[in-house]
């Protein structure tokens, strides 16, 4: 029989109560360090000061007018957006998924504002998340995600990762441009290298393509920078983010420059949530903390600290940890154990993380954590790695 709650979540038997700074506390009080933040969405922990009185504050005066009349804070938001990044223009939405929607809608209908309406295509790397609607789906080419939604959405072609080569050979007179995420996140923490980026900057620009960045996982502090693409050098002509800039209120956002949004003109594109008052009063609060001097520095040297400390443990434990890859506070630890155990073994000791793709378990804590903090997670991490090292000696002696 089914369930109330439709069933499409495995969900672990936790129910949290409350939380604060790096803390979550179930409802039997139990308490655990949360390396998880939500699949990298709570930036900025649990019940953050500023975040709670910018929506506390917000709530009592306007929840929702919609975007058929001004909604200062989002204007502002947008400003310092544009400011902070390379685009020109923000439109907001209410999760990575729009904001992806958004940017394939938007480079469609640029080729079709400059006369190539034929151009609708969009290359993609193998490994990619890009959302759950029918067309993130599509450009994601993930066999688990797409069955049983067919037929799959027209308009998207795939290469292997990181292959220049067989992108180059991918792009017709259809191409609209590439998109890919500078970090994969569901697919295993995996960072696209500098060289990579570059190239395809390049190829866009030769080719008249649009190049996509799709940081909603990446984006926003997590690697150290506000955006990962900085490490590279380079920038998108469009850009999804969402999760951490709403701090765990949700909302994304899909930035662009100005030749990218050619077209995208009243009645093209909307929301009706997209960009309310709540939202935007958060999203400020969070790009406060954020920007602020010496957040994003102390971010870059704690996600050192913690790859260090990982780093021993690899080599403590070579039949568990296979290797430790990322970026900042955005770190994959790549198993040789199934990760879905270790996932399991983590909260064992009462510490959440996240399995992905590549049998990797993702770290993507709070961007506030504390050293503390690092070290606790440190002995529950390597706690359950002597589990499974003691598991592999008895498995051994047993043979």
């Amino acid at each position: 029989m089914i369930t109330p709650l439709l069933p499409t979540y495995a969900r672990t038997d936790l129910a949290f109560d409350h939380g604060k700074g790096a803390r979550l506390f179930a409802d039997n009080g139990e308490e655990f360090l949360d390396f998880g933040a939500g699949i990298a969405v709570n930036a900025l922990g649990y019940a953050h000061p500023h975040l709670v009185e910018a929506l506390t504050g917000q709530a009592q005066k306007l929840w929702h007018t919609s975007n058929l009349y001004k909604i200062p804070e989002g204007e502002r938001l947008a400003e310092r957006l544009v400011e902070a990044s390379f685009a020109d223009t923000v439109f907001f939405t209410n999760s990575g998924a729009e904001a992806l929607e958004c940017a394939i809608k938007m480079a469609r209908k640029h080729h079709s504002a400059i006369g190539q309406p034929e151009r609708y295509r969009i290359i993609t790397f193998e490994g990619a998340f890009h959302g759950r609607t029918l067309a993130t789906l599509a450009a994601g080419r993930q066999e688990k995600h797409l069955a049983g939604f067919g037929p799959v959405v027209e308009g998207f072609d795939q290469v292997s990762f990181g292959d220049i080569e067989a992108l180059k050979s991918a792009i017709t007179g259809e191409t609209a441009g590439v998109l890919v995420e500078p970090v994969q996140g569901e697919g295993g923490i995996r960072p696209l290298p500098t060289a990579i980026l570059k190239q395809l900057r390049a190829i866009c620009d030769d080719t008249g393509l649009l190049l996509l960045f799709d940081e909603v996982q990446c984006g926003v502090g997590r690697t150290g920078k506000l955006f990962a693409h900085e490490w590279a050098g380079v920038t998108p002509d469009i850009m999804a983010v969402a999760k951490a800039i709403g701090g765990g209120f949700p909302m994304g956002a899909c930035l662009a420059t100005e030749n990218a949004a050619q077209g995208m003109t009243a009645g093209s594109h909307g929301s009706t949530f997209g960009g309310n008052p709540l939202a935007m009063a958060v999203g400020n609060a969070v790009l406060d903390v954020v920007l602020a001097d010496g957040f994003l520095d102390r971010v870059r040297q704690i996600g050192i600290t913690l790859t260090q400390k990982l780093a021993r443990l690899k080599d403590e434990f070579p039949n568990v940890i296979e290797d430790i890859r990322g970026s900042g506070l955005m770190i994959g630890i790549k198993c040789r154990v199934p990760n879905t155990e270790f996932v399991q073994a983590c909260i064992e000791q009462r510490l959440l993380t996240v399995a992905a793709g590549d049998n990797v378990v993702r770290l993507l804590p709070p961007l506030i954590i504390s050293e503390a903090d690092i070290d606790d997670a440190i002995a529950c991490i390597e706690t359950a790695c002597a589990q499974f090292a003691d598991n592999a000696t008895v498995k051994q002696a047993r043979a």
